[in-house]
């Protein structure tokens, strides 16, 4: 019975590591990490996710704080964002962390406006640099996203769940 419990919470923490793939802020790949550890070490290493499938899933969850630190950088500088542009999206997304989570969306994008204005371009090529910019976050929320859902797939893949032989 308490193996039936600890695999079905380690599931719904799962899920809700999955939600905080999109969200900003939410360390949803972490979150997916510690339900597997959790899971491990009170389930039993027999019922866990061995060492192999764990070091995989650190692997993951480490590719998607990558991921997530230079998808906007890449999307900013691949719409001819100049050093300016990094820099100020770099600050935005900074001073986003510390103030809620529209302006966690916002703050990176006018920051890469504004860091080009401030280095002499048109308000249109600063658009770009912006528009870059949210382009390379949605693409970073999505690869995160994929990486939380292999990360659900290899735990459920190297778990077996209770009652199912």
């Amino acid at each position: 019975m308490t193996d039936t419990l600890w695999w079905l919470a380690a599931v719904v923490v799962m899920a809700i590591g999955l939600i905080g793939t999109i969200l900003p802020v939410v360390p949803g790949t972490t979150i997916i990490l510690v339900a597997a550890i959790v899971h491990r070490i009170f389930a039993g290493a027999e019922n866990g996710v061995g060492w192999i499938a764990m070091a995989v899933l650190v692997v993951l969850t480490a590719l998607s704080y990558l991921l997530d630190f230079f998808a906007g950088l890449v999307g900013a500088k691949r719409f001819g964002a100049t050093r300016w542009g990094v820099i100020g999206a770099i600050i935005g997304g900074i001073l986003g962390i510390f103030t809620g989570f529209i302006t966690l969306l916002v703050l990176p994008i006018a920051g890469a406006v504004i860091g080009e204005m401030i280095g002499g371009k048109r308000l249109v090529d600063a658009g770009k640099a912006g528009w870059g910019t949210l382009l390379g976050n949605v693409a970073g929320m999505i690869g995160k996203l994929a990486l939380g859902l292999a990360m659900v797939v290899v735990f459920l893949m190297n778990t077996r769940a209770p009652g199912l032989g």
